[in-house]
């Protein structure tokens, strides 16, 4: 396993999760409707690291099977994110995947504070988080409240709904 930058050609597997039920069925964006042109979009896009870094986790063969992400980068804090296709799940790409760019995130971009939510209807996502030892947080009780508010993108009835984790330096 390892993790690189994301190439065009990962746009056909990065496509597959985003089509796959199982995978993006709690998630809180409208996966589905992305088209492969989305996907090399953002493929592109993410090449421009100064607000998020965008990486592939791949298998051994160096074959795309899921994104791990640092966005929101702000004020040495980062809104972390990860998915990876199901053919990848239950096999360490994830806590792979989530382990070293979390590492990435504190070492090279000198962050202090990575966070991220998960839908609590997302039960794969919830055990994903507990088994592996991530302490949730009360996020109104926490100070990154005004970041993520500042952020706009999550809705005052999501941030009540969601479970929030954070990991601090």
């Amino acid at each position: 396993m390892k993790l690189r930058k994301l190439q065009i050609n990962d746009a056909l597997l990065m496509l597959e999760w985003m089509h796959d039920k199982s995978v993006v069925e709690n998630m809180q964006t409208d996966f589905a409707s992305k088209t492969i042109d989305d996907c090399r979009t953002f493929i592109e896009n993410s090449y421009d690291e100064n607000k998020s870094v965008h990486l592939a986790i791949t298998d051994d063969s160096d074959i795309y099977m899921g994104t791990a992400s640092l966005k929101n980068i702000n004020n040495n804090t980062a809104e972390f994110a990860i998915t990876v296709r199901s053919e990848a799940m239950g096999k360490g790409y994830s806590i792979y995947g989530m382990n070293n760019i979390i590492s990435f995130g504190f070492e090279q971009l000198k962050l202090k504070k990575i966070y991220w939510c998960v839908n609590g209807d997302n039960k794969r996502a919830v055990r994903f988080y507990d088994k592996n030892g991530f302490i949730r947080i009360n996020i109104y009780e926490n100070s990154l409240i005004d970041i993520i508010r500042s952020n706009g993108i999550y809705t005052e009835e999501q941030i009540f709904k969601y479970i929030w984790y954070v990991v601090e330096k």
